[in-house]
């Protein structure tokens, strides 16, 4: 039965639902990119619109990733007892489930104005392709700070119904942030992607992948004191960006042996690095 109890739960592990770090990575820089367009707090509304599209789209991209994967999963110890490899939900309705998100996703941006409303279609595209692309490019990664970041220009839209350039530097900054947290999150996965032929920014930048992390970290870190500087903001925007940058030299401790485990706790603890950028732009756009 497609409600019984069994399937549910089996619906709730294949969006991730038990793993909410996804959502708060693709939270932060849209709350980011929020609290900066309003120039203090935004609409309540549009918010909450914010927040569930971004619960309900990485559920969606996380469905159509084990979709995509179904055949490699099996094959990688981490993955091979997610749903739909280890054959608990099948093709056919990890596909249904994937419309049902994407419908629920599309019914929450007609609150908002026009322009948003045509962005999120590339949102949509965006998030379809990811998960194929690590078959045909070595940087999967891109595409999927792409995805992430999309949030950052729809959030501009739906409050000044145009795009500033600030909005767009700050895209292209946070997809560098996002390159290089998902390299960490890859290289937990290096050997075994290297087995079954998959590719991603951590089999491409080979020994050198410590130090392109590095400098990925490095200029988002720049970047996003540039955003602070182009909004005029205060001390406390800056001062969190300086504790971001301390949780970044931290992450590089964590994967200087690549010990798959330490990679995947790098990962993990750019949650934090995400939310002390928050923290210090609400304090700095605090009446």
């Amino acid at each position: 039965m497609f409600f019984s109890k069994e399937r549910l739960h089996q619906y709730y592990l294949l969006m991730r639902m038990d793993r909410p770090i996804g959502t708060w990575l693709l939270l932060w820089p849209t709350f980011w990119a929020l609290w900066i367009a309003a120039e203090g707090i935004p609409p309540i509304s549009i918010v909450v619109i914010f927040a569930l599209g971004v619960f309900i789209m990485r559920s969606a991209g996380c469905v159509i990733n084990d979709y995509a994967d179904r055949h490699i999963d099996k094959h990688v110890e981490r993955t091979k007892n997610r749903p739909i490899t280890s054959g608990k939900v099948s093709p056919k309705e990890a596909l249904i489930l994937f419309a049902v998100c994407i419908l629920i996703a599309f019914l929450l941006v007609m609150f908002l104005n026009l322009y948003s409303i045509l962005l999120s279609f590339v949102a949509l595209v965006l998030a379809s392709i990811y998960p194929f692309m690590k078959r045909y490019t070595h940087y999967p990664q891109i595409v999927l700070g792409m995805a992430f970041s999309w949030a950052i220009p729809m959030g501009f839209a739906a409050q000044l119904n145009h795009i500033p350039e600030v909005a767009w530097f700050l895209y292209f900054v946070t997809i560098l942030w996002i390159v290089s947290y998902d390299t960490m999150y890859a290289m937990a996965d290096r050997e075994e992607d290297l087995k079954i032929g998959v590719k991603s920014t951590a089999i491409i930048f080979a020994d050198n992948d410590k130090l392109i992390i590095a400098l990925l970290q490095m200029t988002f870190t720049f970047g996003m004191f540039g955003v602070a500087w182009w909004v005029q903001g205060g001390l406390f925007f800056y001062l969190g960006i300086i504790a971001s940058g301390l949780f970044s030299l931290y992450q590089q401790y964590l994967i200087r042996e690549r010990d798959p485990k330490n990679c995947f706790q790098a990962f993990l603890n750019n949650h934090w690095l995400g939310m002390l950028i928050f923290i210090g732009i609400f304090l700095n756009y605090l009446p």
